[in-house]
């Protein structure tokens, strides 16, 4: 049995990213019944809506379903107290110190897994007694490492130190990514923008929309200087480049980011103004589907790439 399936409880290795303003509990609850891991993104919300969407999860699955709490938010004392009220048993950590709750959490008998963007964190996180360790690279869309390590070389550097079950993250939308990376040492992966383009994800229909239309190279890495996030190209990103070209400091762009941006942008879907974030493998997602058809799609795809690996004579064989 695979280590993140056994961890887990679920059929297979596949965990939907727990994205601001996408990830409410029907999406949460879509993935969980078809056989991965939902997560509800607790970061877009306020306690008693995350409490909301918590109860409606537990209504429209049996399955197991986590939340993602990033730790920079604030109410961060009053979620946790929620997340161990309602009774939820997975819980992903990002963007701060693991030890500040993983104890916590799992003195109330609930799996913990950290986010990290480099093999130092990924270390820190494993001695912050954290069951697995997401390794996220920069491809990714949402907060990000200001280091820039791409997923591929990050996985198999993480992969050597560590001891606890690794799940990949960033830039894996396919099931030919997906056995890419379990190849390099994941034992599962973590997929965000395919699930943003679900029609189960809460973002606004302008943003999914974004999402198909995304082509290589209309995303970058920005906002370094706050917390890294790679966006969409858009009036708000210009505005940020032209702070970087004048010379700019963390004062200047919390200004101009201000607040609700990024509601502004992915729930209200105000594409000019708002902030967009997503992943470069965008540029591979030319559908709005159900959540269904993406994990059989998904599963699919790694089987058949799998076989072709397997089959003698083919173009891997030399």
């Amino acid at each position: 049995m695979n280590k993140i399936t056994q961890l887990f409880g679920i059929k297979y290795p596949i965990i939907q990213g727990g994205m601001i303003w996408n990830s409410g509990y029907k999406l949460a609850s879509a993935v969980s019944n078809h056989g991965g891991l939902g997560l509800i993104g607790a970061g877009s919300m306020y306690p008693e809506v995350l409490r909301e969407h918590i109860q409606k999860c537990k209504k429209a699955t049996n399955n197991p379903f986590g939340v993602n709490i990033p730790m920079l938010y604030p109410n961060l004392e009053e979620i946790i107290q929620i997340i161990i009220e309602e009774g939820v048993k997975i819980v992903f950590t990002s963007a701060g110190n693991p030890k500040t709750y993983t104890s916590y959490l799992k003195s109330h008998g609930i799996t913990v897994v950290h986010v990290v963007s480099s093999s130092k964190f990924a270390l820190k996180a494993q001695e912050a007694g954290v069951d697995a360790v997401v390794a996220e690279g920069f491809e990714a869309g949402g907060h990000n490492g200001r280091e820039e390590t791409t997923t591929f070389t990050l996985i198999p550097m993480v992969k050597e130190h560590l001891q606890i079950p690794l799940i990949a993250a960033g830039g894996i939308a396919t099931g030919r990514g997906m056995l890419a990376a379990m190849v390099l040492g994941a034992d599962g992966v973590q997929m965000g923008s395919r699930f943003a383009a679900s029609v189960e994800s809460s973002a606004h229909e302008n943003f999914k929309q974004t999402i198909v239309e995304v082509k290589e190279g209309d995303t970058q890495l920005t906002l370094k200087e706050l917390a890294p996030v790679r966006l969409v190209k858009n009036k708000f990103f210009n505005e940020v480049q032209a702070l970087y070209t004048k010379g700019t400091n963390a004062e200047e762009l919390k200004a101009l980011l201000g607040r609700a941006r990024a509601k502004k942008g992915m729930f209200e879907g105000d594409l000019e103004e708002g902030e967009l974030e997503i992943g470069q493998i965008a540029g591979l997602i030319h559908q709005i589907q159900p959540v269904e058809e993406i994990m059989q799609q998904v599963v699919n795809e790694y089987q058949q790439a799998l076989q072709e690996l397997s089959v003698s004579g083919s173009k891997f064989v030399w």
